[in-house]
């Protein structure tokens, strides 16, 4: 694999796991940001992610459920052995690089993961002005939730070199990565790219052939969509639903932790894409309404210590 300096675009709830988990397993990472007060508001979300990884290795000594897949290729690890994925950490997070540069992001980019918004004309944009500024070898990627792959690769200039890896939220933990191409996607830069995603601590999920929302958020997408419409028309409160769901399967978590998490802004630009969305008499359109409130009032998720939920910071 030739892959050593990537570019992450985008310093969202994703592109900053994503950027902080390649700097960890000893990547060189360049995180792309629309602007400077873009980058003064990612910022906080590294320094969160520095934490969260040290607390975790460090209670991983004592505490065996601790273990997190995405950050020890094993549980089985001495107290000396950790305190070096620990030091990883903080290499991990005074090496990252900041810039608003097109041409200082890609002058010596071998992979570039975009992570912007779901929102189809800025990642058009994006691309059309990467394409100018990429060596001739850089693989390019989105880690879009939603869109299709072959709806962009035009814009990239290279098409061949192009696909998706999607990642799962928290990263460290849920150490997925979706793989998947479009149909003029080389055979090669697959290749690479799952062997990239291995060398991250990744398991790499290899699709077949391109499908909306890849496996996960086909999947997802629809149970929170469920979730938010009971919320939105008034069928129970939050709490109630989260409750139904935790109880009767079992799982750790409901509909509206795992939207936080998520983060409403994300939410918000996947639903935005129905059309049904426009009409405020629709389950869809009460859904964008009320996402619309949370964000304007600044809950848009654990990231910004409010969402559905509370959260200390």
């Amino acid at each position: 694999m030739d892959i050593r300096n990537v570019v992450v675009a985008g310093g969202g709830v994703l592109g900053s796991q994503i950027a902080f988990q390649i700097a960890y397993k000893g990547f060189h990472v360049t995180v792309w940001l629309r602007s400077e007060g873009s980058i003064g508001r990612a910022k906080p979300k590294f320094e969160r992610l520095k934490g969260i990884y040290l607390n975790t290795l460090e209670a991983m000594k004592t505490n065996p459920a601790a273990y997190c897949r995405g950050l020890a290729p094993s549980p089985d690890l001495s107290a000396e052995q950790i305190d070096e994925l620990k030091a990883n950490v903080g290499r991990a997070f005074d090496g990252i690089v900041y810039t608003t540069s097109y041409e200082e992001a890609a002058k010596d980019a071998d992979l570039v993961i975009e992570s912007i918004a779901e929102n189809p004309q800025d990642k058009i944009a994006f691309y059309t002005e990467l394409a100018k500024h990429l060596p001739e070898h850089t693989i390019v990627a989105t880690n879009s939730s939603t869109m299709l792959p072959s709806a962009f690769a035009e814009y990239t200039g290279r098409p061949e070199k192009y696909l998706a890896l999607h990642f799962a939220n928290e990263i460290w933990r849920n150490n997925t990565a979706e793989i998947m191409g479009h149909p003029g996607t080389g055979a090669e830069a697959y290749d690479e790219t799952v062997a990239f995603a291995e060398a991250i601590g990744m398991i790499p999920l290899k699709l077949r052939k391109e499908q909306p929302g890849y496996i996960l958020n086909s999947m997802l997408v629809p149970f929170l969509s469920a979730a938010e419409a009971l919320l939105a028309t008034d069928v129970a409160d939050v709490e109630t639903i989260d409750k139904t769901w935790m109880l009767a399967t079992g799982a750790p978590l409901g509909p509206f932790r795992i939207l936080d998490i998520v983060g409403l802004t994300t939410a918000y630009n996947i639903g935005s894409m129905d059309p049904r969305s426009k009409d405020p008499n629709t389950p869809q359109g009460k859904i964008a309404a009320m996402l619309k409130q949370y964000i304007d009032e600044g809950k848009t998720g654990i990231n910004a210590g409010e969402g559905f939920y509370k959260y200390g910071k």
